[in-house]
């Protein structure tokens, strides 16, 4: 069935892949060190220009580490004159108060900053860092003082999992309005390092107990603050709707100026176009790649069957070319997949994990940070 081709109404701008971080469960290309012809300044305006005449009304900064860019401010500015709404999704490496002032001045309407960990000690060691937790925890402070929403992201895994605890308890500390609590999702360094980074599942039902206790008690002393706690597809039986749908409302270019319709795209075996040499209007509704599995003619029998295939889209296509080496094939995810026992498996593997030291770092810097004894926390009254 053909499905009509929607608007990118959200466009994700992959600045760099440059950090000055390590963390085992990046998103980036296991090979993002090949990719290092960023787009320039005037480039990226452009592909800001196309995007809004073509309908994208939300535009994100993300990297890699996006401060990187000494032209961030340049390009947030341009982006909030065409009319964006700009997120900056950020370590907090990078910024200080200076910084935070010009890009406030520049019109950036939303800051995202991502912890590691609430333990300084595990924080340093998973972003290699001796620094780390200070300035993520000073900027925090700061973006709160310059009245933007205080949004934190916490990747949870099984090197930070118990401590569920302290990280909402840092949260509540930090006054955050939204705080996202995302197990991890095993896309680039993350799949690499599943067995040392998947939960098992015992730690999973514990750490969202305890995330619905929190709920509660801040509804019960009014407190501003939202916890949005995510399962990760390897507990799940049904597949989520990946992006909401392959090419259906979410655009991404790379750094280089790869357009992708996810960010974890770019490991599938297809060719995708670059904003330097086509058009972005064609990209979203001409080229093969971004029209390869939208509607249901790709999928295998037993998905186009499904009565869920309108609401699951047929799940991940990445996580289907990871697991299985096809990407047309069904999601592992779904229990009716014929390769579901995969995710059984790699459930199974949690139960004899890696040590953290064994862990497949990006950019191996002090990895040896901290010892195994010191990734268990003492448990609180709650549990």
């Amino acid at each position: 069935m053909t499905t009509p081709v929607g608007l990118p109404l959200w466009l994700l701008a992959e600045l760099t892949y440059r950090c000055p971080l390590q963390c085992p469960y990046c998103s980036n290309p296991v090979d993002y060190a090949q990719y290092n012809q960023e787009l320039t300044t005037q480039e990226w305006f452009d592909v800001f220009d196309q995007a809004r005449q073509m309908g994208a009304v939300q535009l994100g900064f993300s990297g890699g580490e996006p401060l990187v860019r000494q032209d961030l401010e340049e390009l947030v500015a341009y982006a909030h004159k065409q009319g964006f709404y700009t997120n900056l999704l950020t370590s907090g490496m990078g910024l200080n108060e200076s910084r935070i002032a010009r890009l406030k001045e520049a019109g950036l309407d939303h800051i995202q900053i991502s912890f590691q960990a609430s333990d300084p000690t595990v924080n340093n060691a998973l972003a290699g860092s001796k620094h780390a937790f200070e300035q993520k925890y000073e900027m925090s402070r700061l973006v709160k003082q310059y009245d933007y929403p205080m949004v934190l992201n916490f990747v949870i895994h099984r090197q930070n999992i118990d401590q569920i605890e302290q990280i909402i308890e840092l949260c509540l500390e930090l006054e955050a309005d939204t705080v996202e609590l995302a197990i991890c999702q095993f896309y680039g360094w993350a799949f690499e390092n599943m067995q040392g980074l998947l939960p098992t599942k015992e730690q999973v039902v514990r750490a969202e107990r305890i995330t619905n206790e929190y709920r509660q008690k801040i509804e019960e002393l009014n407190i501003k603050c939202k916890l949005i706690f995510v399962v990760p597809d390897y507990y799940e039986e049904r597949p989520k709707p990946c992006m909401d749908g392959w090419g259906k409302i979410f655009l991404t270019v790379a750094p280089d100026g790869t357009a992708l319709p996810c960010h974890a795209a770019r490991q599938l075996p297809i060719q995708f176009p670059n904003v330097r040499e086509t058009p972005l209007s064609d990209i979203w509704y001409e080229s093969a790649s971004f029209n390869q599995f939208r509607g249901d003619d790709w999928m295998p029998d037993m998905c186009q069957n499904c009565p869920d295939k309108e609401r699951d889209y047929g799940g991940c296509r990445c996580q289907a070319f990871m697991l299985t080496g096809d990407a047309k094939n069904a999601d592992p995810v779904c229990g009716k997949s014929p390769y579901h026992y995969l995710i059984e498996e790699a459930r199974s593997q949690s139960e004899a994990p890696v040590p953290f030291e064994d862990l497949l770092f990006r950019n191996p810097k002090n990895s040896k940070l901290l010892s195994q004894e010191q990734l268990i926390p003492t448990r609180t009254v709650m549990d």
